[in-house]
């Protein structure tokens, strides 16, 4: 009877090494890319220095003109915030890497460390400013309305009440249509959805920064722009508020590139340079054509295979990790609930009520983001394979449980009168036979854990629907980039159907 505990209490340790052991491998955007204390003020800029380069963070997804895969070869990104990434990093003397995260918790990664600074549309809010610190503006930006090429109704932003706007989550703009009145605001995650939805008639208008709109709506021919652009406002650099130090090195460089007029020469090659813009930067020369979206859109297919086999990769890794730590926390916690002493059982019972009872996105928040705040941090892959393991883990344990009570108590009395001791009927005579019975489900969840590691995205892991996100956004081909995903996916989790089939059929034949 007490060696049932002792087991228990084991495999529950068994399961804690396992995730301390968990090796800490990565994707290119975040093997560099450690998760690390925050810095003191006087060694942000030596730290990056003697690493050998820039960790900026951004968000590709539907990212252009900032930043965006290329087209022509979608594992390297391009865009306007890339160029000046470069230039800043070249003057630091080190190299500039992008780390990808997701645009609306960017200042909270950026606060918990995982990159140095953080540059992507970032508009210079006194709200944010309360959070991080800002570099000077890097651009001005203005609002411009967008309508279809046919609306005669809206020209202008004042025109808008009773109408359906779209924007983006977070945005000034949003602020700007709240404060009208009278809109039926629509909000976004992405850059492009909202134009393609106006230019279905699912939107009356969209308002959303100069920039966005030269990129996605301008080359539209089905949209136009609805008046002058209105408002200003700044781009900044966001840097964490004990970086002082990088703050007056970063302000010192821009200087340095608008005095060159290096910046004019970037905003130039992307079309983004105009007359207000001159408020905060110098005359300077020409420079290469922009990568427009009609080249997005020819570029051929192929060309985005190997950064969705990629995806695949990682989405694989992630889901065999996390269900290898479901089954095993699993079937910890099925034995301490079953077999265990209290407060062993009432841990195990409380365990898998809370993980079933709570959102698996809120899970993984808590994990990492919140997690920092009591001084435990892990990387996103880390992150990724607990939040997945242990909320499956509460499933897995009960298809464990539905299968030991499905074993009829009159086995367990014959192996009784054969002189086993307890311990050894439950390891012999009920385990495998509970196991047996669970199996297909096992496989069941296996299946539903590939579509859920998606959600791993929110912690700044770029698995196979995060990549999708990505490439479709940017080159507005849905459709196409959708039909590769979904038959990744396929060709990911039939083998695992079919294998839950065959188990059926076997459990059939021995119920036969």
């Amino acid at each position: 009877m007490k060696k049932l505990p002792a087991l228990a209490s084991l495999f529950a340790a068994l399961c804690l090494l396992f995730c301390l052991a968990i090796p800490s491998w990565a994707s290119e955007e975040h093997k560099d890319s450690p998760v690390v204390s925050s810095p003191s003020p006087s060694s942000a800029v030596e730290k990056i220095i003697e690493r050998g380069h820039l960790l900026w963070g951004s968000d590709a997804e539907g990212g252009a003109p900032y930043v965006f895969p290329d087209p022509n070869n979608p594992q390297k990104l391009i865009g306007f915030e890339v160029d000046l990434a470069d230039a800043i990093a070249r003057d630091l003397g080190v190299k500039a890497q992008q780390t990808q995260n997701a645009w609306d918790s960017l200042i909270p990664a950026l606060d918990r460390g995982d990159f140095d600074i953080v540059m992507n549309g970032i508009e210079i809010t006194p709200q944010r400013k309360e959070v991080v610190l800002f570099s000077i503006p890097y651009y001005i930006y203005t609002e411009q309305l967008v309508v279809r090429k046919d609306e005669t109704r809206i020209n202008e932003i004042n025109e808008l009440k009773g109408t359906r706007v779209g924007t983006l989550s977070g945005a000034v703009a949003q602020d700007i249509l709240t404060g009208l009145g009278g809109v039926d605001v629509r909000i976004y995650s992405g850059q492009a959805e909202p134009y393609e939805d106006l230019a279905l008639g699912r939107l009356d208008a969209v308002l959303l920064d100069l920039p966005i709109a030269a990129y996605y709506a301008k080359p539209n021919p089905k949209l136009r722009y609805a008046g002058t652009p209105i408002g200003e406002g700044f781009y900044g650099i966001a840097i964490r508020k004990q970086d002082e130090e990088l703050k007056r090195k970063l302000d010192a460089i821009l200087i340095k590139l608008l005095q060159t007029g290096e910046i004019r020469r970037i905003y130039e090659k992307w079309d983004l340079w105009n007359d207000t813009q001159g408020k905060l930067f110098v005359e300077a020369k020409e420079s290469d054509a922009q990568v427009t979206l009609d080249e997005a859109k020819r570029a051929p297919i192929s060309n985005f295979f190997p950064t969705l086999l990629k995806g695949a990769g990682i989405t694989i890794l992630i889901s065999v990790g996390s269900m290898f730590l479901a089954i095993v926390l699993g079937f910890a916690l099925t034995l301490m609930r079953l077999y265990g002493r209290p407060p062993l059982s009432a841990l195990a019972t409380g365990y898998i009520e809370l993980y079933r009872g709570t959102p698996l996105l809120i899970q993984l928040y808590v994990l990492y983001y919140g997690l920092p705040n009591i001084g435990i941090s892990m990387s996103p892959v880390v992150a990724a394979l607990m939040g997945l393991g242990m909320n499956y883990a509460a499933y897995e344990a009960e298809l464990y449980r539905a299968g030991i009570g499905a074993i009829s108590k009159g086995q367990s009395e014959a192996a009784f009168s054969l002189g086993m001791t307890r311990a050894t009927t439950i390891r012999r005579i009920i385990l495998p036979q509970a196991l047996r019975i669970a199996l297909p489900g096992i496989t069941n969840d296996f299946i539903a854990l590939f579509k859920d590691s998606s959600l791993v995205s929110i912690i700044a892991m770029v698995e196979l629907t995060k990549t999708y996100n990505i490439l479709a956004a940017t080159t507005l081909r849905f459709f196409e980039l959708g039909l590769i995903v979904a038959f990744l996916y396929f060709v990911m989790s039939y083998p695992l159907s079919l294998l839950a089939r065959r188990l059926e059929e076997r459990l059939k034949g021995g119920k036969r």
